[in-house]
């Protein structure tokens, strides 16, 4: 069974990232054979238009999978534009995509609906992702339930196709991630680069420590009684605790007399102890930068290689490649 997820090089990552994405790929993979991750550069186009500024977060990002634990023995890590053949595909689906489909697509209503202009990447970045899916012959496609429609599209396009053409493609399935895993920002809205509340996971510790202290806090009296559950300080802290420390933290919360500088202390403590190991395997492979080319090169010619096959299959079905016979 193979899974397959990519993820935008668009920033930093942040807490809700890992908890949210990340940690459950490193949970998920098993051999580079069952396990696909890509850095999705090319999706990243429709809003990044800065040549170095691309390249650089490209590269951010795989040193950060890689210190947050993506295993080249046990994953294949790439970059998407490293194979052309999921581009070469993404034609053969549009042919067979009607725009109906791509307009009811969340991202494109969005933005209409805001009366911004939407350019044909944002339009057509559902037909993308598509490819994405189904040039590996990907089973599992783990997503956060806001993007199963994006899984949703990519059946519809391949049982359009297969119904035109044969069964050429695997019909994918999404496998949502842990909805518990829900990261609160400094606010205590959801942790997005969209709201500017979040917590970066490579941050220095110093510069990262002096946002847990301003986080935002109600003014509730110190020695009321206060359910742990509610508060995003606790949430976030829980996310690094073992079971005893929850506990602990939780019956204070429900005893009373503490002050939101205790809990945001603690949360410091524990979130640097948390990513300590991941730090030091990030500057590992920051330090050596040609390991890192040698896993994306390995990992680009393993996902090429699948890749290929499927590109072939398709083409081979809808009649645009042929053998010419030679003298």
């Amino acid at each position: 069974m193979r899974i397959l997820s990519g993820i935008q090089p668009t920033g930093r990552f942040h807490w809700g990232n890992y908890f949210g994405a990340i940690q459950q790929y490193v949970d998920l993979q098993g051999s580079p054979e069952d396990a696909f991750y890509f850095i999705a550069n090319l999706h990243a186009l429709t809003t990044v238009r800065d040549k170095e500024k691309l390249l650089a977060m490209t590269k951010d990002a795989a040193l950060d999978l890689l210190g947050l634990g993506l295993d080249p023995e046990k994953a294949t890590l790439f970059v998407q534009s490293d194979v052309p053949e999921v581009s070469e595909l993404t034609w053969l689906l549009l042919t067979v995509t009607s725009m109906g489909l791509l307009e009811r697509c969340h991202a494109y209503k969005e933005k209409k609906a805001r009366g911004l202009t939407a350019e044909m990447g944002l339009f057509t970045y559902p037909v993308l992702m598509a490819a994405d899916i189904l040039a590996y012959d990907s089973d599992l496609v783990p997503v956060g339930e806001d993007q199963n429609q994006h899984v949703e599209v990519a059946r519809d396009i391949a049982s359009s196709f297969n119904y035109l053409f044969g069964e050429v493609f695997i019909l994918p399935k999404a496998r949502n991630l842990d909805a518990s895993a829900k990261v609160p920002g400094t606010d205590g809205a959801k942790m997005s680069k969209s709201y500017n509340n979040t917590l970066s996971v490579f941050e220095e510790p110093k510069a990262q420590r002096k946002k847990i202290m301003r986080i935002v806090t109600d003014s509730r009296p110190m020695e009321e009684p206060k359910d742990p559950e509610t508060d995003p300080l606790y949430l976030l802290y829980k996310l690094f605790a073992s079971e005893e420390e929850r506990a602990e933290m939780a019956a204070l919360y429900l005893r009373g007399g503490f002050g939101y500088g205790q809990i945001k202390k603690a949360l410091a403590d524990a979130s640097e102890r948390y990513f300590a190991p991941a730090r030091e395997r990030r500057a590992y492979f920051e330090a050596h930068p040609d390991e890192v080319d040698e896993i994306l090169a390995e990992g680009a010619k393993r996902a090429r290689s699948k890749a290929a096959d499927v590109l072939a299959r398709a083409q081979e079905a809808c009649g645009v490649s042929f053998k010419r016979e030679t003298s």
